[in-house]
């Protein structure tokens, strides 16, 4: 997994956005083990208390399940999964709405621009 990590904002949250795409895109499945808090701290290279923070929030969020003797998992709960794929692409979505406004298109005329992109 490539990590993209910059200095404008806190890195275990820039952590944590990365983890949630890749499970709910599916890159991690559903009750699949993740890699250990050190082995993705090294992949990312951040140290592991970082990455720790940002598994730690994946938990809080419901995404992911820890368990002592077996490391933490991706979440088996369906709902909790889509509930989250959902509400990602409606911000997604309200960002390009709220970009295309900025340069002075009205919703309609940013829904045209998407349709013609895809047809």
């Amino acid at each position: 997994m490539e990590w993209k990590l910059d200095d404008n904002r806190p890195i275990w949250i820039q952590l944590q956005e990365q983890l949630t795409r890749k499970i709910l895109s599916g890159w991690y499945h559903a009750g699949e083990k993740l890699p250990s808090v050190r082995e993705l701290a090294a992949e990312a290279g951040v140290n592991p208390n970082t990455m720790q923070r940002a598994l730690a929030a994946l938990d809080n969020d419901g995404l992911t399940v820890t368990n002592r003797t077996m490391g933490r998992t991706v979440t088996e709960d369906g709902a909790i999964l889509e509930g989250m794929r959902r509400t990602l692409a409606e911000n997604i979505i309200r960002q390009f709405y709220d970009s295309a406004a900025e340069l002075g298109y009205t919703e309609e005329q940013a829904l045209a621009l998407l349709k013609r992109r895809n047809g």
